[in-house]
C-alpha cells in the first residue's frame, strides 16, 4: 500500500506545484530552464504513475464496503463520459463553453465511477485521492488564471472527430483494463 500511496502523493504534489508552489516552480525554472522544469515535471509524473501501477498490483485490498452488482455497468457509462471530457481538454469543443475544466471534471467522474464499483482500500486511495485532487485543483487554477474566457464553438465535424477519438481511446483502455490493472471492468 505504501508504494500506491507514494505514487498518488507524487502525482498530486507535482500537479499542485504550479498553484501552491509558485516559488518552488520559479526556483526550478531558474536553475533548470523552462525545458528542464518540464522534463523534471514529466519524469516525476512518470515515476508517480509507475509507483501507482506497481503499488496497485502489489497491494492486497481490504474490503471497506460492498458495491451493488449494477455499479460496474454504471461505471462503464461514467468512465466513457469521463474520457469524452478528458479528451475535450485537447480539442476544440462546445463542452469548453460550459465546463471550464473538462479534463479535471472527467477525472472526478472517472473517480466517482470507480468508487461506485470498487469498495476496497486500494481503490479508496487511488480513486479517492485523484478525485479529491481534481476537485481541489479546479479552484486553484481558477484563482491562478483569473476570469474564464469561453472559447468560440468549433465546427461540428471537428467536434464529432474529437468525441470519436475519445471513445476509441476509451474502448482500447476498456479492453486492456484487465491486463494493466488485473481487474475486469465488468462484473456479472
Amino acid at each position: 500500500m505504501a508504494m500506491l500511496v507514494l505514487g498518488v502523493a507524487i502525482w498530486i504534489g507535482v500537479h499542485l506545484v504550479p498553484s501552491l508552489g509558485a516559488p518552488l516552480k520559479a526556483t526550478l525554472v531558474g536553475r533548470l530552464g523552462a525545458g528542464g522544469y518540464k522534463g523534471l515535471f514529466a519524469l516525476s509524473i512518470i515515476v508517480g504513475v509507475v509507483l501507482i501501477i506497481f503499488g496497485w498490483r502489489a497491494t492486497v485490498p481490504s474490503i471497506i464496503y460492498s458495491p451493488p452488482l449494477w455499479a460496474s455497468h454504471v461505471t462503464i457509462l461514467l468512465v466513457a463520459v469521463a474520457f469524452i471530457l478528458m479528451g475535450a481538454a485537447n480539442y476544440p469543443t462546445r463542452i469548453k463553453r460550459y465546463i471550464r475544466h473538462p479534463q479535471l471534471t472527467g477525472i472526478v467522474i472517472w473517480a466517482i465511477g470507480h468508487l461506485m464499483a470498487n469498495g476496497d482500500s486500494r481503490s479508496l486511495v487511488l480513486f479517492g485521492g485523484l478525485g479529491l485532487w481534481a476537485l481541489i485543483e479546479m479552484p486553484l487554477i481558477n484563482a491562478r488564471e483569473g476570469a474564464w474566457e469561453k472559447p468560440e464553438p468549433p465546427s461540428v465535424p471537428a467536434e464529432i472527430r474529437g468525441v470519436i477519438i475519445s471513445l476509441v481511446i476509451f474502448t482500447v483502455v476498456f479492453f486492456l483494463h484487465p491486463y494493466f490493472t488485473g481487474v475486469s471492468p465488468i462484473y456479472f
